[in-house]
C-alpha cells in the first residue's frame, strides 16, 4: 500500500493552490532561483501578478520545481511532505494541461 495515498486523498483545490504558492515563495527567497524561474518560463513579475490567481500558472510553478529532481527534494523536506504530494497537488491545479517533462 502507498504511505501516501491517504493524504494524498484529503488534498483539496485550496491546498494544491496554497502549495503552489509557498513554492513561489520559496523560489523567490532565491535571487538565483527566481532568475532561472523567470529565464525558464518568461515571467517578470508583473506577469506573476497578472497570473497568480490562474490554475496552469500555479500548475506551472509546481512544473518548475519538478523539473529539477534536487529542487524538488529540498522544496518537499523544507514543506515537510513527501514529493508526490506536489505531483499531486500539480495534477489537480491543471490536469488536462502536460507537465513539463
Amino acid at each position: 500500500m502507498d504511505p501516501f495515498a491517504r493524504k494524498r486523498s484529503r488534498l483539496t483545490h485550496a491546498d494544491a493552490e496554497k502549495l503552489a504558492i509557498d513554492a513561489l515563495s520559496f523560489i523567490a527567497a532565491e535571487p538565483g532561483l527566481l532568475g532561472q524561474f523567470a529565464a525558464v518560463t518568461g515571467h517578470t513579475p508583473a506577469t506573476i501578478r497578472a497570473e497568480i490567481a490562474s490554475p496552469e500558472f500555479l500548475a506551472g510553478i509546481l512544473d518548475f520545481l519538478m523539473s529539477d529532481e534536487s529542487l524538488l527534494l529540498v522544496f518537499a523536506s523544507h514543506q515537510g511532505i513527501a514529493p508526490p504530494e506536489i505531483v499531486a497537488a500539480r495534477r489537480m491545479l491543471a490536469p488536462d494541461v502536460a507537465a513539463w517533462d
